[in-house]
């Protein structure tokens, strides 16, 4: 039987003092283990690959995004979920000893199942995503202390969620592959994955997706930057020049360095600015989660 998680405390204790660095950051996202298949060619139909097993790692979105954070001085809670078993045990301690607070990851009865993480030479990747039940969300959270909101997963009650946070929190959240509603202050997606929707991209079409309280609409474009599409105009963000090696998870930690810079700066287009800086060090290293290059740039910065 399912129980569905209570509802989120932020709780500090009173010795503990947040710097004017540093912000609480609440993250719904899938915390995954990836099992990664390194292909000696590129995927064709009917092809016959060799493929080198690379074992299991810690990631999905809850991890590439939070684990930047946390290196950049922020205080990451985790809203995910696992399955009771060794591997959901496993999950849960690599998180903690990231540094990402897990209090609020439902363990969901039954096995944990990973990704599977077909990782072709030129650093693109197909992802094998098992069926399983979406993430059981509280009736409510407690906003509180709560700087920032990234969603990058559906869930039942989430666009109310999503909705009592605007008004508390600063809200980013990625297009779902469904398009539905995701109350925020700023949407973003791939131009690949918007082209699978036909879809061109433009602020007002967002507004349909993100509503009224939207501010701008960031379409990433891989080596040739990222758009911001404005009520007004639309900003062009060049990228950080970098050798691809591996693309996985580079969405969520360009997510990543745009809430920072936002929260730090405030500023859109610094903040895309160190969007693409911490976006060009995920892909240029072998790993699914941020690479130590972005942590060391982010503890000398």
């Amino acid at each position: 039987m399912m129980t569905s998680p209570p509802p989120l405390a932020i709780i500090r204790s009173n010795s503990e003092i947040k710097s004017p660095a540093m912000s609480q950051i609440l993250i719904i996202a899938n915390l995954n283990c990836d099992r990664i298949f390194r292909l000696n060619r590129p995927l064709t139909s009917g092809a016959r690959i060799h493929y080198e097993d690379m074992g299991h790692r810690i990631g999905g979105g809850a991890t590439n995004t939070g684990l930047g954070l946390v290196w950049a001085g922020h205080q990451v809670e985790l809203l995910s979920q696992v399955g009771d078993d060794e591997l959901g045990d496993w999950l849960l301690a690599e998180a903690k000893k990231l540094g990402l607070g897990c209090q609020q990851v439902h363990r969901l009865v039954g096995p944990t199942q990973p990704l599977q993480l077909l990782m072709e030479p030129n650093g693109e990747r197909t992802i094998l995503r098992p069926n399983r039940p979406r993430l059981l969300l509280p009736q409510r959270l407690n906003w509180d202390g709560v700087d920032a909101l990234y969603v990058n997963l559906s869930a039942e009650h989430l666009p109310r969620l999503m909705s009592d946070a605007l008004h508390r929190a600063l809200v980013v959240a990625q297009l779902p592959k469904d398009l539905a509603a995701r109350p925020c202050h700023y949407l973003i997606t791939s131009r690949d994955d918007l082209a699978q929707h036909g879809v061109e991209p433009s602020f007002e079409w967002a507004q349909g997706v993100a509503g009224d309280q939207l501010r701008a609409f960031i379409v990433t474009e891989g080596a040739r930057g990222a758009k911001a599409y404005l009520p007004d105009r639309i900003h062009h963000q060049d990228a950080v020049p970098a050798n691809v090696v591996d693309s996985t998870g580079a969405g969520d930690c360009y997510a990543a360095g745009l809430i920072h810079g936002l929260l730090k700066q405030g500023e859109l287009s610094i903040a895309m600015a160190e969007a693409a800086c911490w976006a060009a060090f995920a892909v240029s290293a072998d790993c699914s989660v941020p690479p130590e290059t972005l942590k060391s740039y982010l503890v000398s910065a």
